[in-house]
């Protein structure tokens, strides 16, 4: 395969001023809010609903859990290619804007639900709204408008949703209170529409000289040349891994907590919430880390701390145990998601970004789906999560072995 450094014609390089704009500003001020609402309230948000659902239809966990991956496995990679395409050619923030609608919806639909038939079909709108309105289409946006300080931006965008994850289990802990499971889901969904779409509408894409260049020239740079490159494949892997580790876990803890080991339901969601505070100190600290430090070497760190947290959980004998997993497993989980496009930018062309973020987060898509749902179904065969628990943890340190294959160099410009 080709070196990666000789593969890519010039390019034009972005504002490289420390110092962000106004308009700059606004995009990281979005893309929190937008991350907060798709990322933050749903993908975190919806596990705290599946034992409602086990317990009120009588489903089990490996059907709960596999909405998700029905949905990402079946449609996903379609729906990603899509996205990305249509990102590179018309640009991240009416992507965007269709996905925040269509995720709204999808909460707002799973609010209503009685049977599996429309738990999957609302699931199926859940994962196009993620694709279009969530990590993608932010990562583009922010990969435009910074370069010497995009670190720094992704990890305040990224923040978005350390502080949905950390909001939204008190949040859903307070409209089921008060109002049942179900009226909170419908609740979370206009939440996310009134947040989301207004700060997403007013919003511009990069209109400068270098930025129209260079989305004029994304239709003259195949995307060829990085799928012959061995560190695409190796990029794909090691976040396939790594997500798969994380999600495994994070979407059963709710069911390993309150159903296997009998906590109440204040007490883990204080547990969930813990985890997402400390996922922000993840993404800040790896976001200032990877503009000091090559990313590559921050992305071993992530997956070496991921690997280090699955046997604390799994061993774990007293509550101070469960509070040192939550540290290390936020920390991961908040530099996990985050550190993917800064390595993709690195190595890679910002004209290939758009697609080649498609291509790796649709590959994430079906980890992240997947995991959960093989999980829970080995629990549900074994009566356990520690075998589940263990293959998660291989799966962390075999992401650590590939981010240790990819290469240091910058590429040139």
């Amino acid at each position: 395969m080709k070196d990666v450094a000789e593969s890519f014609p010039e390019v034009i390089p972005l504002e490289t001023s420390s110092r962000p704009n106004s308009q700059g500003i606004q995009v990281a001020v979005t893309a929190f809010i937008v991350m907060f609402c798709t990322v933050g309230l749903t993908l975190w948000g919806l596990p705290y609903y599946y034992d409602f659902m086990v317990r009120q239809f009588g489903w089990t966990r490996s059907q709960v859990t596999s909405g998700n991956a029905v949905s990402k496995i079946l449609f996903g990679p379609a729906f990603g290619f899509l996205a990305g395409w249509m990102v590179d050619r018309v640009g991240p923030r009416r992507v965007m804007m269709t996905g925040i609608v269509i995720a709204s919806v999808a909460l707002i639909g799973l609010g209503t639900i009685s049977s599996l038939r429309m738990f999957y079909f609302f699931y199926v709108l859940n994962a196009l709204g993620f694709l279009c309105g969530g990590p993608l289409p932010n990562q583009v946006l922010l990969a435009e408008r910074f370069e010497t300080s995009r670190g720094k931006a992704m990890a305040v965008a990224y923040l978005g949703i350390g502080v949905g994850g950390v909001s939204v289990p008190w949040i859903s802990n307070f409209l089921v209170q008060n109002f049942g499971w179900q009226a909170a889901l419908r609740s979370l969904g206009l939440i996310i529409l009134v947040l989301a779409f207004p700060a997403a509408y007013f919003v511009k894409d990069a209109t400068g000289d270098a930025n129209l260049s260079r989305r004029a020239s994304k239709r003259r740079v195949p995307i060829s040349i990085a799928l012959r490159t061995a560190p695409f494949y190796l990029l794909v892997a090691g976040s396939v891994f790594s997500v798969a580790a994380i999600s495994g876990v994070q979407q059963n803890l709710k069911l390993f907590l309150v159903l296997d080991n009998h906590y109440t339901q204040v007490l883990a969601a204080r547990f969930l919430s813990l985890i997402m505070a400390f996922s922000i100190v993840g993404r800040l600290a790896m976001g200032w880390l990877a503009d000091r430090i090559h990313p590559r070497n921050v992305m071993i760190l992530v997956y070496c701390l991921i690997g280090a947290a699955i046997p604390i959980i799994v061993l774990h004998q007293s509550p101070l145990s469960l509070y040192i997993f939550a540290a290390v497993f936020g920390i991961a989980l908040g530099g996990d998601y985050l550190i993917i496009s800064l390595v993709t930018a690195e190595i890679f062309s910002m004209e290939l970004l758009g697609r080649l973020l498609s291509i790796i987060l649709a590959a994430q898509g079906l980890a992240e789906s997947g995991a959960p749902w093989i999980i829970g179904y080995i629990r549900d065969a074994r009566g356990s999560y520690l075998p589940g628990f263990v293959v998660l943890d291989i799966l962390a340190f075999a992401a650590v072995l590939t981010g240790l294959l990819l290469p240091k160099q910058k590429k040139t410009a």
